[in-house]
């Protein structure tokens, strides 16, 4: 008898996952959370940190992008050139201006993945758009709007406010 059970090549496929802004009511870092562990695969039962076994993720409607408090104003991107004097330094708003809402949650989604070899190339399947019109309709097969997590949350935050 085989020790393999169950049929592991289907684990393995990339699912594209559809997250439309829109309809999600959650802020930066909670949806930049969910979306990180899509993209590393921890929802799938297969999951190891070594192998990269992650989906999809396009997400849509990224000028609806949601923060809490003053952090659109407030909050400081730091980079450093390794020259003296070399530190830039850029707030959300600057960003925001400049490259677009997409970036601001690239980089947050970045922030929360594993700091190593993978994480580019987990990153490279997050795709972001401004409108709701974007390049993937006919791969995306689930819809974060519809799970029941996402509803449970959406109802939890319209019952607060």
């Amino acid at each position: 008898m085989s020790n393999l059970l169950g049929k592991t090549r289907l684990a393995y496929t990339r699912v594209w996952h559809h997250v439309d802004l829109g309809k999600d009511s959650r802020t930066l870092g909670r949806l930049a959370s969910s979306i990180a562990i899509t993209l590393m695969g921890k929802h799938k039962p297969i999951y190891s940190p070594a192998s990269d076994c992650g989906d999809y993720v396009v997400v849509s409607n990224c000028n609806l992008l949601k923060t809490s408090g003053n952090k659109f104003k407030q909050k400081i991107y730091r980079k450093h050139t390794q020259t003296p004097g070399g530190l830039k330094e850029m707030t959300m708003e600057r960003l925001v201006n400049k490259k677009g809402y997409g970036e601001v949650l690239r980089k947050a989604v970045s922030g929360m993945l594993p700091k190593n070899r993978l994480r580019k190339i987990r990153l490279e399947r997050l795709r972001t758009f401004e409108g709701a019109e974007h390049d993937y309709k006919q791969n995306v097969i689930r819809f974060w709007a519809e799970t029941p997590e996402v509803i449970k949350a959406n109802k939890l935050s319209e019952a607060k406010e």
